[in-house]
């Protein structure tokens, strides 16, 4: 790839404030970023960035003008990679940029999903791997993909008790009942408990019950896991709800948790009517211990190639199987 020099040659009062003005959008620094370490073309960053092609190509444009990228041509596609950085005030100029925009939540987002476009990529490999690179299409196109989910569920012992906390339309709950002796929907939305009533009619294992996640209509010790899937956004005290979810549990019960990680979307968190704008990997981390769960793990998500919302994080812990001031079982 022919790189373009960062050079600034002597330039008119005009031209080097155009030039620093480039990185006075925040598109603009966020394509830089990716585009500092890898090559990739207008269709991975629109995946990456979540914004529309033309957008993302006209902010390309103003960056190749300026000399900030550099491209080739690969088949019909262009690649995009960071100019090369020689000139010293170039380097200092993005440098600081780098350093103001460090702690951007948009731009862990665009990380994660960078991670997934790259693992996506055919490598060497694949490409000699013969019949074996056509067997996860294959496989689809002739059994589906549901019978996946269904394996991963069958795991779970046929004796456990799980509560579905925030259980909406009673997707999950009715995913689980097949696999499991009993399962406890809750939510607090009578539409929704109606919905999910009609959806679980055929599994006589499934309880629905009306209730607010900060006091659960559960007793103490009934549960062997819980669930809650993006529901802790919704809720004021998100260290209420995850007590009440622990004290429901029976002594080394396990609780998951699903819900956004922190971003900075404020139209998103508007528009679907949400509390707080997600959580930090650690913040939810500490919630959970603070909620006297141990063994907590915490990791985000790498969003699905067609969601268009925030990436996820997802937390799981266990109730001591000891009490850990006495030393005896509970």
């Amino acid at each position: 790839m022919a790189v373009t020099p960062l050079v600034a040659p002597a330039r008119s009062p005009e031209e080097a404030i155009a030039w620093m003005e480039t990185l006075a959008d925040p598109t603009r620094l966020r394509l830089l970023r990716l585009l500092e370490k890898h090559e990739l073309g207008v269709a991975e960053l629109v995946d990456i960035v979540q914004l529309p092609q033309s957008t993302v190509s006209r902010h390309l444009k103003i960056l190749a003008d300026q000399g900030w990228v550099a491209s080739r041509a690969q088949r019909t596609n262009n690649l995009y990679r960071m100019a090369g950085d020689e000139d010293a005030v170039a380097r200092r100029l993005w440098q600081w940029a780098r350093e103001q925009t460090a702690s951007w939540p948009s731009l862990r987002h665009d990380e994660l999903r960078l991670r997934r476009r790259l693992a996506q990529r055919p490598s060497a490999q694949a490409f000699f791997a013969g019949a074996a690179s056509q067997w996860d299409r294959l496989r689809a196109e002739l059994y589906g993909r549901a019978f996946q989910e269904a394996a991963l569920a069958a795991l779970l012992p046929g004796e456990w008790t799980v509560a579905d906390l925030g259980c909406g339309t009673g997707a999950v709950a009715a995913a689980l009942a097949p696999h499991v002796a009993r399962v406890i929907g809750v939510d607090q939305s009578a539409s929704m408990l109606k919905a999910a009533r009609r959806r679980v009619a055929g599994h006589g294992n499934v309880d629905l019950r009306r209730g607010d996640l900060e006091e659960l209509p559960v007793e103490s010790g009934t549960c062997d896991g819980a669930l809650l899937l993006l529901a802790l956004t919704y809720v004021p005290d998100p260290a209420a709800v995850l007590a009440e979810a622990a004290r429901i549990l029976r002594p080394g019960g396990r609780l998951v948790v699903v819900d956004l990680l922190h971003h900075d979307r404020d139209d998103f968190q508007r528009e679907m009517e949400q509390v707080r704008p997600g959580f930090e990997t650690a913040e939810l981390a500490e919630l959970m211990a603070g909620a006297g769960l141990e063994g907590v793990r915490c990791q985000p998500l790498a969003p699905e190639p067609q969601a268009k919302g925030p990436a996820l994080v997802l937390a799981a812990g266990r109730r001591p199987a000891r009490d850990k001031k006495k030393g005896e079982s509970r």
